[in-house]
């Protein structure tokens, strides 16, 4: 049987004792992704990247799309500064960085935020995606995060 979608442990984290993102609930939408390592995320407004030490697999037309869990902002101070995490399928397994998942986190709290290995930071939902009529694109990835943005 063929994968379809799912989750990996990326190779730098073998060892690291990570466990694969799970629904919480039988009609959740969302995995929970939690932190690879621990992460202070300051109270100067600034943008750190959190590593998962995890890659997605998925379908051609599918996308995973990293959104807020409802406990971030309101108990920790937490937000993803671009709303919506996009990971498309072709960012699976590119030589940058084995497409692993990170995570745009900010401090809205005032205070650092300590982020420990193992918290739930986001949530992950796969979702089908359309192509509008004519549409010609065919370039490959050639990088790993941020990559398609850097034309």
């Amino acid at each position: 049987m063929t994968k379809k979608r799912g989750f990996e442990i990326v190779k730098k984290f073998k060892d690291a004792g990570l466990d694969l993102p799970q629904r919480e609930t039988a009609n959740a939408a969302g995995y929970d992704i939690k932190a690879a390592a621990d992460i202070t995320i300051p109270a100067d407004g600034s943008i750190k990247l959190v590593s998962t030490g995890l890659k997605a697999y998925m379908q051609a037309d599918e996308v995973l799309y990293l959104i807020n869990r409802s406990s971030g902002p309101y108990k920790r101070g937490l937000v993803l500064p671009n709303s919506v995490g996009v990971i498309d399928a072709d960012y699976y397994n590119n030589e940058k960085n084995e497409g692993e998942i990170f995570v745009q986190m900010r401090s809205i709290s005032g205070q650092d935020v300590q982020i420990k290995k193992g918290d739930r930071i986001v949530q992950a939902i796969f979702i089908p995606f359309l192509i509008a009529d004519d549409d010609q694109a065919a370039g490959v990835r050639t990088g790993g995060f941020g990559s398609t943005g850097d034309k």
